[in-house]
């Protein structure tokens, strides 16, 4: 997805060439409002007349008018059931009648039904795209913060799609938790299934973070769901530039499909007897993953794809004895652990450092996320066991880092708004002082708690 504001149209046409120069396939553009949406199409144009066909998509949110503005000039329309009908969040519970859930159902049919006439006309794809952390209060008040509640999301427009005959669609269901992220992707698919239906799936873990970290996250989360043969399409989400994304994505997609890699080699299951102390007892189940890959890079992100999902399938089973062993004859054994430590972490079996939650920039992002993040980390890698989320603007912002203990969330152009969880304690500070209140905030919690 572009960073850019997609106003800029001269500064878009250059970050979407370097995205494509890069091995993007289709690209994505934030539209707030018609005057993006028309520069997306203004964007679209000037690429193929540099001799760029690759698809652009528009992404909607909280505006359904955009969303039909937008199908005329692009070749993919995103549009989120969060906010596409139902108002922004705002983690109120309603209580609806089945007559009045109805109605509300009904409202969802007739305006969806205008977009798909639309892209039918213009042979325009949607992408129904549900995140977690913009759940609608409807949707939240009859399923609540489920995984249920999001393939219902998601299979509300699919419904309505089917029944127009609409087939060019895609769908995503993400979540910056990848265990939820990938059971709630597992449960579409029955979803599906279990209503004959069959579309092709978009995945991603959002809102993963960047350097290493954001890396292994998003492995582990995309991994687990190519290795069982579920996916169409994938997007890396890093907060770092857009290009960057890229090499990550490429890399899953030649590991999961390249008969070359070998990856069932790979990875067996062992038992080990336990330590002195414990002789006499069962021996411990262990996954040992080995590789000679040369490239920590490529390895890490192997690695992590291919071992995520066994630890969760045991956890799941209620083995919780499992464990996990890395062995490569290039890299030394305190990096090994380092990095069995990380995965387990990005598994969500594991916190043993502070866990970070940031989205990757877009056009609606209202401060530099890649400077920040780095000053939200140098103030607070030392501590132990929090999870701290960094958000660019309130679309995602409050609802996708709702199980964070801390969030730093764009508010306007200048000011950030901080959270303890879901609930927001300051509330539109400058930004040059919100690192440093964010750390107040986190020691005042620790010494009141002592």
């Amino acid at each position: 997805m572009a960073n850019t504001d997609t106003n800029d149209i001269a500064g878009s046409i250059e970050q979407a060439m370097r995205c494509f120069d890069a091995g993007a396939e289709l690209l994505r553009f934030t539209a707030q409002g018609s005057r993006e949406a028309e520069a997306v199409g203004v964007i679209k144009h000037e690429l193929v007349e540099r001799g760029y066909s690759q698809p652009l998509v528009a992404d909607i949110h909280l505006n359904p008018n955009v969303a039909d503005r937008a199908a005329e000039v692009v070749d993919k329309v995103r549009i989120n059931p969060g906010n596409y009908i139902d108002p922004a969040r705002k983690f109120k519970h309603i209580d609806y009648t089945d007559e009045e859930y109805k109605a509300e159902l009904e409202r969802l049919r007739e305006r969806f039904t205008k977009l798909l006439n639309i892209c039918k006309q213009y042979n325009t794809a949607i992408r129904i795209g549900v995140n977690h952390g913009s759940l609608s209060d409807r949707i939240m008040s009859r399923y609540g913060d489920t995984s249920e509640g999001m393939v219902e999301s998601c299979m509300e427009f699919l419904r309505v799609a089917v029944a127009e005959d609409f087939q060019n669609i895609v769908l995503s269901i993400k979540a910056s938790n990848t265990r939820i992220m990938v059971q709630t992707v597992r449960l579409l698919v029955a979803a599906m299934d279990n209503e004959n239906m069959s579309f092709p799936l978009h995945l991603g873990v959002t809102e993963a973070g960047e350097g290493e970290d954001g890396r292994i996250k998003s492995a582990v989360g995309i991994g687990a769901l190519l290795a069982e043969g579920v996916g169409d399409t994938i997007r890396v989400s890093l907060s770092e530039a857009p290009e960057a994304e890229l090499p990550v994505g490429m890399a899953l997609r030649d590991y999961f499909t390249d008969p070359k890699s070998n990856r069932y080699t790979h990875v067996r299951l062992v038992q080990k007897v336990k330590a002195a102390s414990e002789n006499g007892s069962a021996p411990s189940v262990v996954w040992r993953y080995e590789s000679d890959e040369e490239d920590w890079s490529l390895f890490v992100i192997e690695a992590s794809a291919e071992t995520g999902r066994l630890l969760w399938n045991r956890v799941e089973e209620g083995n919780t004895g499992c464990d996990l062993e890395i062995v490569n004859p290039h890299f030394s054994q305190s990096a090994l652990d380092g990095l069995v430590k990380d995965i387990k972490q990005a598994a969500g079996i594991l916190r043993y450092k502070t866990e970070y939650v940031s989205c990757p920039s877009c056009g609606r992002t209202l401060f530099n996320i890649e400077n920040v993040i780095r000053e939200v980390k140098a103030a607070t890698s030392y501590l132990k066991g929090l999870k701290i989320a960094v958000m660019g603007c309130v679309v995602n912002g409050p609802g996708e880092m709702a199980d964070a203990d801390y969030g730093y969330v764009g508010a306007a152009r200048g000011k950030v708004s901080l959270y303890r969880g879901k609930e927001c304690v300051k509330a539109n500070i400058a930004q040059e002082d919100a690192v440093t209140e964010l750390v107040k905030l986190i020691l005042l919690d620790q010494n009141t708690n002592i």
